[in-house]
């Protein structure tokens, strides 16, 4: 939609109150607004989630702009706005998350120092065993959580999302937990 008479036909329409005629405006600038993004965020699912809060907002501040004026331009001076404050909220919860796990380290340290004295070196071999059962998904997931591997990474890294690696992560704890058991009565 490079003719400013289109441009201005939507504009008047959205005016108007044909909320979908902005619909005209998102699928004319979706793809180069995603790109523009992507180029900055590496996460598809942050690319879409940017996008969609960049059309939002054009949306509700339309009347600000300009006409004659270039909507892509308008677009991605928008999108930028959006990553610069995603990256800020993004460093601000890497930056919580990491005094949090900070504090418990403390709090609880002593205690795991405790208890992992008192574990049997018979219950960690059972352990390894059950671990060397596990199918070869499930394995990657507790090696991953071991190396203190990102759940992102490992969910790119097994091409599939963060919601299934918890779930893999989740079976293999009780597939663990059930195998542990039987070894060590076995014992």
């Amino acid at each position: 939609m490079t003719d400013p008479s289109q441009m201005d036909s939507v504009l008047d329409a959205v005016a108007r109150g044909d909320s979908a005629a902005f619909m005209q405006v998102v699928q004319a600038h979706g793809l180069m607004l995603r790109s523009y993004i992507g180029a900055q965020v590496f996460n598809t699912g942050d690319v879409d989630d940017l996008a969609q809060e960049t059309f939002i907002a054009a949306y509700r501040s339309l009347h600000s702009f300009k006409r004659g004026d270039d909507m892509g331009a308008w677009l991605r001076g928008i999108a930028r706005n959006k990553v610069l404050m995603h990256f800020r909220s993004s460093q601000r919860r890497s930056s919580a998350l990491d005094r949090f796990r900070a504090e418990v380290a403390e709090i609880v340290g002593a205690e795991l120092d405790v208890a992992a004295a008192h574990e049997k070196p018979e219950h960690i071999e059972a352990l390894l065993r059950c671990i060397a059962k596990l199918p070869d998904k499930l394995r990657r997931v507790v090696h991953a959580g071991l190396e203190g591997m990102k759940v992102q990474a490992l969910a790119e890294a097994l091409q599939t999302s963060a919601g299934a690696i918890y779930q893999l992560h989740y079976r293999a704890n009780q597939l663990l937990r059930e195998c542990v058991v039987k070894e060590v009565q076995n014992v």
